[in-house]
């Protein structure tokens, strides 16, 4: 059985990067599209960073069980990942990475089998600093993410494993080891270590 990633960890973290990092490395890997409401931010295109819908969209989609998982996450927007994306991914021959919000990973590895779990750690001084170099939300919505961000670091231990992201390099260097290990596990059939 191929494996399903999903990074998972609070926002600022690093997740994309390290993602992008491991998608270098790893070019069998591919990065499922989240469907979201948020609004849609320059440069952004529809398909590429996310699946854009308005409410209604999604909420038709929530009710047709087109979603694997979502989540109603900061300022009441809605995340998902929708079933088609992982139907795409495996069709093209790929083993799927889901960048996803901590509930919707705990999902994910409760229903999907064969899923992989990582949580990328910050300090919260750390995560507050990148929000706001980042300067994609409202000091509203920063102070929203670091209030969440200090519950979800306290269960990163319910994730099957847990990388921090101090050093980038580091971080990335221990990401892919997990990601290579799992492969190599999943092409021989073997049991995954749950104590690892």
């Amino acid at each position: 059985m191929r494996p399903v990633f999903v990074v998972t960890g609070p926002s600022g973290a690093g997740k994309g990067t390290l993602i992008r990092a491991l998608h270098e490395r790893l070019p069998e890997l591919e990065v499922a599209i989240s469907a979201t409401t948020r609004s849609q931010r320059p440069g952004e295109e529809n398909g590429r960073e996310y699946w854009f819908l308005s409410d209604a969209e999604f909420a038709a989609k929530v009710d047709e069980g087109a979603f694997l998982e979502w989540v109603a996450y900061v300022s009441d927007k809605r995340y998902g990942t929708l079933r088609s994306e992982l139907d795409r991914i495996a069709a093209n021959g790929r083993v799927p990475v889901l960048e996803l919000e901590p509930d919707g990973a705990l999902f994910v590895q409760d229903e999907v089998p064969g899923t992989c779990t990582i949580f990328i750690a910050a300090d919260l001084d750390e995560l507050e600093r990148r929000l706001r170099e980042r300067a994609t939300e409202s000091t509203g919505e920063i102070d929203e993410r670091i209030a969440l961000a200090h519950d979800q670091l306290e269960r990163a231990h319910t994730f099957r494993y847990m990388v921090r992201n101090d050093d980038l390099t580091r971080a990335s260097e221990v990401l892919a080891a997990i990601v290579e290990r799992e492969l190599e596990l999943a092409s021989v059939g073997s049991p995954t270590d749950a104590s690892s």
